[in-house]
């Protein structure tokens, strides 16, 4: 299965750096009101997903015209519409999902959307969210963060102390070492090479890369 892009309904700061994530073969999937970002990129998504209370008429005009198929649920129900489109991406045996437009807004949507990374099903996929600026994903054994000398990289213990912690290529240098989430430690390191590597013995770590 090829690469699956959700688009989410938070905000999109950087319409130019969101489509330099994009690549000619993703299947574009969007989480009922991310349907905007998708057609403010001129993509023609492939499904839209949820209980479109989120779309206008324009853009449901636009659907119809592009006859895109759509799977509806009833308003009343207990997933967001992004929880939907995650289910819907693993049910189409996807390896490697990413969440476009998932921060942002409402503080509770955002934090949600995080959480929803942390569900043990991910654990043998590649999930992260993304807008071009930061990526943010969950570390349960070990992970890779490519960008640039200078970017921003925080290491957030996840609800309970993270132990174990190796880094590579990160200015603060941490050695089988703990971070417990009712400190600030983790936060603000910088990478010193385009590829910088994290690894933990315990725990569930949220790193959060931000593009200089």
């Amino acid at each position: 299965m090829n690469r699956v892009i959700i688009f989410a309904n938070g905000d999109l700061p950087n319409l130019e750096k969101a489509r330099a994530l994009l690549r000619p073969d993703d299947f574009i999937l969007c989480a009922d009101g991310g349907t905007r970002h998708a057609l403010a990129l001129n993509l023609t998504p492939n499904l839209i997903i949820g209980d479109m209370d989120s779309i206008d008429s324009a853009e449901r005009k636009t659907l119809e015209e592009r006859n895109i198929p759509i799977e509806l649920f009833p308003r009343d129900k207990d997933e967001t519409d992004l929880e939907l489109a995650l289910n819907k991406a693993v049910e189409m045996d996807s390896n490697e999902i990413v969440i476009v437009a998932a921060l942002g807004g409402r503080m509770d949507q955002t934090l949600a959307n995080i959480a929803l990374l942390s569900n043990p099903q991910f654990v043998t996929r590649n999930v992260y969210l993304d807008n071009g600026i930061e990526q943010l994903q969950f570390c349960r054994t070990q992970a890779e963060v490519r960008g640039r000398s200078g970017d921003i990289v925080s290491l957030i213990p996840w609800g309970n102390p993270v132990h174990g912690i190796q880094t590579q290529n990160l200015k603060w240098k941490l050695d089988h070492e703990t971070l417990h989430p009712e400190k600030s430690r983790g936060i603000s390191n910088e990478m010193t090479s385009d590829t910088a590597s994290i690894k933990i013995e315990s725990g569930l770590l949220l790193i959060i890369h931000r593009r200089q």
